[in-house]
């Protein structure tokens, strides 16, 4: 009996978005084109940072890391449903649904951090502006990167640890990808420990960040007004246009999904959100960043100059 059940939880089933096999040829279509556009997008932004000077400040180098982690979020489950949507049967194994729940929610994790880490350097780039040099040296920005990935892994660890120690009663997930909250619907013991966890998790992820980016934009408003050029205060307000759109994304659907009442949740709007998350907001921070920010349209245009001239 013992090996049966062994057999059998050696896999898990994933029911996806849809059972219609031309509800699933559209919708592979479609999200390739968004996978796509995420990870050639993110890795654009990556490549002119690496290569214009100009964009060698803390703000950008922040921003080289947020692109490493959408590019690696998405690489975590975006393939394997687009795999499933053209698959008879969608299958993933137990170990590799261990290493996409704990990959997939270490990048999620080290993503609020960072947006946090964001908030901090633009406070003090519009809040002290003689000592942001001195304050945000290379040093601390690299210390802070490494915090906030160091902070999402210990996070992911713990909760993967934890959710699968427990015994599951069937291998059926009603998801695209085994996310923490449809894996937990599978067990048969009393989860309350868990959810209070998850709870902990998430103030700790989601809340303390948010708190760290509200304070920080607070301050700046606060300095912005200060400012009798208008010139100058609409230059300020666009330093962080678009960090504040990210981060209203990013933890509006975090905190829809993870902190509202269980009762009020449903497995249908959790992959909903889920697959904004995982799909959207990666293929949308860099058209933000890039289309609000002229330093960046600026550094595309002299890459494509150079291009050009050597063709």
């Amino acid at each position: 009996m013992g090996r049966e059940n062994q057999t059998w939880m050696s896999e898990f089933i994933l029911l996806g978005l849809s059972r219609c096999w031309n509800t699933q040829v559209s919708l592979f279509v479609l999200f390739l084109v968004m996978y796509l556009v995420t990870v050639l997008g993110n890795f654009l932004i990556i490549l002119l940072i690496r290569l214009d000077s100009r964009l060698h400040t803390p703000m950008y180098f922040f921003l080289s890391v947020l692109s490493f982690v959408d590019i690696c979020y998405t690489n975590s489950t975006v393939p394997q449903m687009l795999v499933h949507f053209l698959s008879a049967r969608k299958s993933i194994p137990f170990h590799s649904c261990v290493l996409q729940l704990f990959f997939s929610l270490a990048m999620g994790s080290s993503e609020f951090f960072l947006l946090g880490a964001m908030a901090y350097d633009r406070y003090v780039a519009v809040c002290h502006p003689l000592h942001y040099t001195a304050i945000m040296h290379g040093g601390l920005c690299l210390a802070l990167a490494t915090g906030c990935l160091g902070a999402g892994f210990m996070n992911s660890l713990m909760q993967a640890v934890i959710i699968f120690q427990l015994p599951l009663c069937h291998n059926v997930i009603n998801h695209f990808a085994c996310e923490m909250l449809a894996v937990l619907r599978l067990t048969c013991v009393d989860i309350s420990f868990n959810k209070v966890m998850v709870a902990i998790s998430g103030f700790l992820v989601i809340m303390l960040p948010c708190f760290l980016v509200l304070f920080s934009y607070a301050r700046i408003v606060a300095a912005i007004l200060r400012i009798r050029s208008a010139q100058g205060r609409c230059k300020a307000f666009e330093t962080c246009a678009s960090h504040l759109t990210v981060v209203s994304m990013c933890f509006g659907t975090a905190i829809f999904t993870y902190l509202r009442p269980s009762a009020g949740s449903s497995a249908e709007q959790e992959k909903m959100v889920a697959l904004f998350y995982a799909v959207v907001t990666p293929m949308l921070n860099p058209l933000i960043y890039s289309l609000r920010n002229k330093e960046v349209m600026s550094a595309l245009r002299r890459l494509l100059g150079k291009l050009s001239e050597k063709r």
